[in-house]
């Protein structure tokens, strides 16, 4: 969990701005298709960019949660990735990453959890740079 100093709004059209994911991400080479309620796309990695790896919108309540689904057919994989999003003192917006593996090959996922905090990190940079103001604006 990070606590990231953005309006919750920006927060939330970073994360579901597709075609802008690769300008902010060092995870993502490209995603095809929309980030919204029920609608699937394919999330391409960095260094696999021919990996089209799909994933379904699960759970859309904008502003707040977020869960990308998806895995491998007849139950060897089914994971879930969800995206929370709580307010926090002084004006920070808390930012969790939660992920859930089932399946035979549930035991066999890598600790993500530093691709998540990586992922986390450049979306508080990201956020907290675009609301920055614009030098010579008072």
């Amino acid at each position: 969990m990070i606590a990231i100093r953005a309006p919750i709004k920006i927060i939330w059209s970073l994360l579901t701005d597709a075609a802008n994911y690769p300008q902010w991400n060092s995870i993502v080479e490209k995603i095809d298709g929309p980030i919204a309620a029920g609608e699937r796309f394919f999330l391409h990695p960095k260094g696999a960019p021919t990996l089209a790896m799909p994933v379904r919108v699960a759970e859309f309540a904008p502003p707040h949660k977020m869960v990308w689904s998806g895995g491998v057919p007849f139950g060897v994989l089914r994971a879930s990735l969800s995206f929370v999003l709580t307010s926090a003192a002084n004006d920070h917006i808390r930012f969790a990453i939660e992920a859930d593996y089932a399946g035979f090959l549930a035991r066999s996922i890598p600790d993500l959890q530093p691709a998540f905090e990586t992922f986390a990190a450049e979306v508080n940079r990201r956020a907290e740079g675009l609301t920055q103001p614009i030098q010579g604006e008072g």
